[in-house]
């Protein structure tokens, strides 16, 4: 008998990543529905910039070549969500900009408000996490978030 596992014939980790991707585009379509951020919350979203789909100015792509993460809090509008991507308008620099992100290409979720976070493996993106500059768009960082019992992240490393 061996003690290896065996690989499954289950997508369960695709299953996994998409429900929990359904869970970004539930809280973005409450705010958009509602106008507005409910009390001190605001997002971190962090998203592969090259994956089909993205669509953010050239300035912005040559920056951010492979990740980028905006803030959503105060200074943002049209905030518009489909069932597989979300459009935001956002300034950088003073210049006011559109951003289309499908949610495959989302990577990290965060609302630092409730010390609440998801982590993703962008679909089509190689794994793991290059380092990237703080937020673009003009929004002071919050405080450092501290691990909490709210924090979840997925990992999705395939054993061979």
């Amino acid at each position: 008998m061996s003690e290896e596992t065996p690989e499954s014939l289950i997508p369960y980790d695709e299953i996994v990543q998409e429900a929990l991707r359904e869970v970004v585009g539930r809280v973005l379509l409450e705010v958009e529905k509602t106008g507005g951020l409910p009390g001190g919350h605001h997002f971190y979203i962090t998203f592969k910039t090259r994956l089909p789909g993205v669509d953010i100015p050239k300035h912005l792509a040559e920056r951010f070549p492979d990740e980028m993460t905006i803030v959503i809090q105060h200074r943002y509008w049209d905030l518009k969500v489909e069932s597989d991507f979300f459009s935001v308008g956002l300034s950088f620099g003073g210049v006011p900009s559109m951003l289309t992100v499908p949610f495959v290409a989302v990577t990290d979720f965060v609302d630092p408000a409730v010390d609440f976070s998801l982590k993703f493996q962008a679909n089509g993106a190689p794994e793991g996490h290059e380092e990237h500059d703080e937020p673009a768009n003009e929004v002071p960082l919050g405080e450092p978030l501290e691990d909490g019992s709210n924090v979840v992240s997925v990992d999705f490393t395939r054993k061979k």
